[in-house]
């Protein structure tokens, strides 16, 4: 049975190629015409706890995943057990022979929250706590499970290559699952070999190793298992040129798009990724001329000089940004107001992660929205600026540099850790789309015989700005409050004007920002049911919708990007003759829909939430959405899917 979809998942302990095999697995399919997503889960520890990655691949672009999984590759035991609930009826488990007949209590790394959780599961199903009866109950309802002698298999390769010692190879059981899941898919092998050599292509010695396991596991499963498993995988034909990217790389790629040229950070998950990307390509092909420019990466001894490091490079005139998470972002806050009261154009891309605290290091989140709106002391303005997926992540890295030049602020491009390490298969990007603006700048020309004031007041509160170093172009920059030469200055009349003229640019980000960048609107706009986002659960709602509308329902939905200065006026027009007003956000307390509580007086009727970690799914979106328009659901769900 080909479908138009396939929710493939690997899974085994942190270390194990788990990526490797996801990344392989996707770039195959990418190779075969097909479109995937996938999300990366992994924990906090450097090795040995459990990590999986979960692909749809589908013939048409998808932008979420969902709550089934119709064939789990398990690199362990644990991973069986974790996730066996989600495998749906006639799909499919790959598991290891040799570990079948484990105890599941006596696994090592499943933490006791889990084992008293399960614990209490096996006691109201009536099952024992062996993983083979687990697996019989899996297959009484309809699932195919695959025992493979891994060992036997690994054997073989080590064999084959003239290796003596078994644990040289036992790593490439990611990739014997890899050849067991595409045999029993009946996919074209080649693909497979193609991807293999791709992602090891710096290796040709690792490359050869990987393709003899995997022809060696593609062929047993032909061989053991013929046309047993209903799924099948077919490439299909397609001329469109793709890329099958992450997150981070899809920000790193942006921000060469957009011009920058010095990259600060100091290493913290999930954000160091994107700086890591960023310096194993930092010599760039330049487009105007054909020559060879480069993008400098720093690694910084902490986030205080990696913000004020960032600052410094903008005012020399380079486009600068620095690469952070929430602890990260907590200790730059000083240098944000630094920033914010030299009217430094500084970005500041936020990766959001489980908080408060070091909270969940590898974790999902979307707690930090008022936080990156209101971090630093006192008043100043500053752009947030939030992507909802990863074509928006690209273009929204770019854009950021544009505001924070022309309006000469620090920007934050607020994004999330499921947005960072989720990959997505898209049409290549249009670069053309992107024009650098570099705003009001004054060169030593126009400043012969003039006198110069960095600060000057203007109608917009923006000043003409020039790079540091350029000839009578004399200015002073300091943390205290200062007058239009930036010199210190403690009075009042000139705080007063000082204060009003940063505040100023508000306004005219306001007026000039156009309406299609600070937000988007998808579904009926006449609906008397709106939903309202920002960030990552976009994919998951513009899914939930597209099913909705299909069963009669009519909705909206509108996406906030620019969160601040919030388009409070487009909000409360889209908003005004709703009957309900949906918010749905990952974090505990609802935090968008305050703010446009706050700022359009209009109240939220729902709160769809969620904050265990985990991004949400389409499956828990559309479930919880049509609860609401059935009339069944009270004002707050919490939604808790994910393990």
């Amino acid at each position: 049975m080909v479908k138009e979809e396939l929710n493939w998942m690997a899974g085994g302990p942190q270390g194990s190629g788990v990526d490797s095999a996801a990344n392989i697995f996707g770039r195959a399919c990418g190779y075969g015409g097909l479109y995937v997503y996938g999300r990366r889960e992994y924990h906090s520890n450097i090795k040995g706890l459990h990590s999986y990655f979960h692909l749809r691949v589908s013939t048409r672009e998808v932008s979420a995943n969902v709550n089934d999984v119709d064939l789990l590759a398990a690199f362990d035991a644990e991973t069986v057990v974790r996730h066996i609930n989600e495998v749906v009826s006639g799909g499919g488990i790959i598991v290891d022979k040799d570990q079948v007949n484990i105890k599941i209590f006596s696994i090592p790394t499943l933490p006791h929250e889990f084992k008293k959780e399960f614990r209490q599961f096996l006691e109201k199903k009536g099952w024992s706590d062996s993983l083979s009866d687990l697996l019989s109950e899996a297959e009484r309802a309809g699932v195919h499970v695959f025992r493979i002698p891994y060992m036997d298999l690994l054997k073989e390769v080590a064999a084959e290559l003239g290796i003596e010692q078994l644990s040289k190879v036992t790593r490439m059981i990611n990739v014997l699952t890899l050849g067991i899941s595409f045999g029993l898919l009946d996919y074209d092998a080649a693909l497979v070999e193609k991807a293999i050599a791709s992602i090891f292509a710096e290796k040709p010695k690792i490359v050869n190793m990987n393709i003899l396991a995997f022809r060696k596991a593609y062929n047993y499963a032909k061989q053991t298992f013929g046309n047993s498993f209903e799924h099948k995988l077919e490439k299909t034909e397609t001329t469109e040129k793709r890329i099958f990217l992450s997150g981070n790389q899809a920000v790193a790629l942006g921000k060469v798009l957009g011009g920058c040229r010095i990259q600060t950070y100091y290493p913290i998950t999930p954000a160091a990724d994107e700086s890591e990307y960023l310096e194993a390509h930092e010599i760039i092909q330049t487009k105007t001329d054909g020559g060879k420019g480069a993008v400098v990466v720093i690694q910084t001894e902490d986030e205080i000089a990696a913000v004020n490091m960032a600052s410094g490079a903008a005012l020399t005139g380079a486009r600068a940004a620095t690469s952070t998470s929430g602890p990260g972002f907590s200790l730059m806050v000083e240098g944000l107001a630094w920033a914010g009261n030299n009217e430094v154009p500084v970005v500041i891309t936020y990766y959001q992660r489980g908080a408060p605290s070091t909270g969940l290091p590898t974790r999902h989140g979307q707690d930090d929205l008022r936080f990156a709106i209101h971090a630093g002391h006192g008043e100043f303005p500053r752009i947030v600026l939030a992507s909802g997926d990863i074509r928006e992540c690209f273009y929204d890295a770019a854009i950021a540099f544009n505001y924070a030049e022309r309006y000469q602020l620090p920007v934050i491009h607020l994004i999330d850790k499921a947005l960072g390490n989720s990959s997505q298969t898209y049409p290549i990007f249009d670069s053309n789309q992107f024009k650098i603006e570099r705003g009001a700048i004054l060169n030593e020309t126009s400043l012969q015989g003039a006198e110069y004031k960095r600060f000057s007041f203007t109608e917009n509160g923006v000043s003409p700005r020039v790079f540091l170093g350029t000839k009578n172009g004399v200015h002073w920059y300091t943390g205290d409050e200062h007058n239009e030469f930036g010199h210190i200055s403690e009075e009042s009349a000139n705080r007063t004007m000082m204060v009003e003229k940063r505040m100023k640019k508000l306004e005219t980000i306001e007026k000039e920002v156009p309406t299609e960048e600070k937000a988007k609107f998808f579904g009926d706009k006449n609906a008397k049911n709106m939903i309202v986002s920002w960030g990552t659960p976009k994919g998951a709602i513009l899914e939930a919708l597209d099913t909705l509308s299909k069963e009669g329902f009519s909705l909206g939905f509108l996406q906030i990007r620019m969160v601040h200065p919030l388009p409070k006026e487009y909000i409360a027009g889209t908003l005004k003759n709703a009957e309900k007003v949906i918010d749905v956000e990952m974090n505990y307390s609802g935090q968008l829909g305050g703010i446009i509580t706050e700022k359009t007086g209009i109240s939220m009727s729902f709160h769809i939430l969620k904050y265990n970690g985990r991004p949400m799914t389409t499956t828990e979106v559309y479930t919880a959405l049509k609860r609401i328009m059935l009339n069944q659901a009270p004002k707050r769900q919490v939604l808790t899917y994910g393990s």
